[in-house]
């Protein structure tokens, strides 16, 4: 972006953030931020002259998202699923693939029709799932693991951020998978997750923007990949109620494995659901 010029219009700083990213949509978002504005209130500001301190820090905004930094960090917050996350390094960012879980989730609940919803959302991370399950659903209460620590206090960030209602209803538990759920063993309706899927040796391969910011932790399982997806299934039937289903998020090429998992575990339905691109992503199992 070129250097500072008194008396930018945000018009101008919108075409040069637009040079300087080779994106539109993303060079707006950024010059909204920095505007402190919507798209709407921008449309209104386009030939009024940039303030000095505005026209700086979305120059900033500019190199560091030119310098690699994903954009949901550079601005600091993401829509997930109808909720506005606060996003950071703390925890992975949540992925337009994981909408389909919190979709077939709703769904799910939708199908067992249980008086009080009680679902689990195992390794939150941000706390998108559990965030975007109880904004949509009045009576459901979610109890969201994480054992990360500071993913548990992103987590908790976000819950801050939910009317006084939803936030009741979210329940924020530090600890690995079912470890903190003693108390609802047998009492689950669904269980959702969207646990680290990668083999360590994946790692090397990942496209930067991803390496150099999402938390290892959050992305790789072990050896394999599937050691998460293994966890998540095998302790569904203790703690479900019947019926009781189990969502998890994997990769594609681990359907047939998962599959295989649930069907250990005794589970009398099985399926996998498509992502937005047509590949398996979510396993479905029904105890």
């Amino acid at each position: 972006m070129s250097p500072a010029v008194a008396d930018s219009t945000w018009r101008a700083l919108l075409a040069q953030a637009t040079d300087a990213l080779g994106e539109r949509q993303a060079a707006r978002w950024l010059v909204e931020d920095a505007a402190g504005c919507d798209a709407a209130g921008l449309h209104t500001l386009l030939d009024e002259v940039a303030p000095d301190v505005a026209a700086t820090r979305l120059r900033a905004l500019v190199a560091r998202r030119c310098g690699g930094e994903p954009l949901q960090h550079v601005l600091g917050r993401w829509p997930f699923a109808g909720v506005e996350l606060i996003v950071d390094r703390r925890a992975l960012v949540p992925r337009p693939e994981t909408e389909v879980l919190v979709d077939a989730a709703l769904r799910e609940l939708e199908r067992l029709q249980p008086a009080t919803p009680l679902v689990a959302d195992l390794g939150t991370g941000s706390g998108a799932i559990a965030a975007a399950l109880v904004c949509a659903r009045a009576d459901c209460t979610v109890v969201a693991v994480e054992r990360d620590a500071g993913a548990c206090s992103l987590a908790a960030d976000n819950r801050s951020r939910l009317g006084p209602l939803a936030r009741e209803r979210l329940i924020l538990r530090q600890g690995s998978w079912y470890g903190p759920l003693a108390a609802e063993a047998g009492a689950l309706d669904l269980v959702v997750a969207n646990p680290p899927y990668l083999a360590a040796g994946e790692w090397a391969g990942l496209d930067p923007v991803v390496r150099d910011h999402d938390p290892y932790d959050a992305l790789v399982a072990g050896p394999t990949g599937l050691e998460a997806v293994a966890a998540v299934v095998s302790g569904a039937p203790a703690h479900l109620r019947r019926p009781g289903t189990l969502l998890c998020e994997l990769a594609p090429a681990q359907a047939a494995a998962a599959t295989a998992l649930a069907r250990r575990a005794g589970a009398r339905e099985i399926w996998v659901l498509a992502d937005l691109a047509g590949r398996e992503r979510i396993l479905g199992a029904r105890w």
